[in-house]
């Protein structure tokens, strides 16, 4: 790690009515790194994210994000949640779902400014998506409303992508259509992304951390079955994707 410091978590320590749910995390992460949180449901992924977003304070310790407390640093980072909350039935359209990122970016309660708009397609097309613009988000794919989302959390400008379980339900060559997406936003911003499957491990991530009340770290050469196995209790299989593949010597 180097460079500037993004997050900065130290001697954190968190409860739910008494039920520690995280101890003693420290975690640092820099600009530019792509850090993938990993672990059991129940094991604390969701609290830590909520920490860093500002949402709960913690019980012992701090968190910092880009030096301020994390609700002051709230309008360098975007958020992607698991969920959309969006009514299917709703009738929104496309670029009506990416400039709900817009809110608080200086609008007011106004209608939207046309930097606001110019910002919105610029960041569809981002994502390949421009040409949806005015198309219903209930009508298209799962793997569409994903970019969108992402879409949404670009419009905000931010410094920090946080993605909460980006890949669910997808199928495999959606999924890399979505990292291949990843990797090039990377290249601008720290990205750091939730899940509880560790299925898929892509070259652009650089760290893992798992958590699991506590958090350890690790390089994503590391991670290997038995590892996994005792990080969720049980025997897993990790299926490596990554670019070491295909690229050793003598076939081995």
């Amino acid at each position: 790690m180097s460079g500037e410091k993004v997050v900065s978590i130290d001697g954190l320590t968190f409860s739910y009515d008494g039920l520690k749910v995280l101890e003693d995390v420290n975690l640092q992460i820099s600009k530019n790194d792509f850090v993938w949180i990993v672990g059991p449901n129940g094991g604390g992924k969701t609290t830590l994210v909520k920490l860093i977003l500002g949402l709960l304070q913690p019980r012992r310790g701090t968190v910092r994000v880009f030096g301020l407390e994390p609700a002051e640093a709230r309008s360098r980072i975007g958020y992607m949640p698991q969920f959309a909350h969006l009514d299917p039935q709703f009738p929104i359209n496309v670029l009506d779902v990416v400039l709900m990122g817009r809110l608080g970016n200086g609008n007011g309660l106004g209608p939207f400014r046309k930097k606001d708009k110019a910002v919105a397609e610029r960041v569809l097309d981002e994502v390949g998506l421009l040409d949806m613009s005015r198309r219903s988000f209930s009508s298209l794919s799962g793997g569409q409303q994903r970019r969108i989302l992402i879409a949404r959390a670009l419009a905000g400008e931010p410094d920090l992508l946080i993605l909460d379980e980006p890949t669910a339900n997808l199928d495999l060559l959606v999924e890399k259509e979505l990292y291949d997406l990843l990797r090039e936003l990377n290249s601008r911003l720290t990205i750091v992304m939730v899940s509880h499957d560790p299925a898929f491990v892509s070259d652009n991530v650089e760290r893992v951390v798992c958590v699991k009340r506590k958090v350890s770290e690790h390089p994503t050469c590391e991670l290997e079955g038995n590892f996994i196995g005792e990080l969720f209790g049980g025997e897993m299989r990790l299926v490596r994707h990554d670019k070491h593949i295909g690229k050793r010597k003598n076939g081995e």
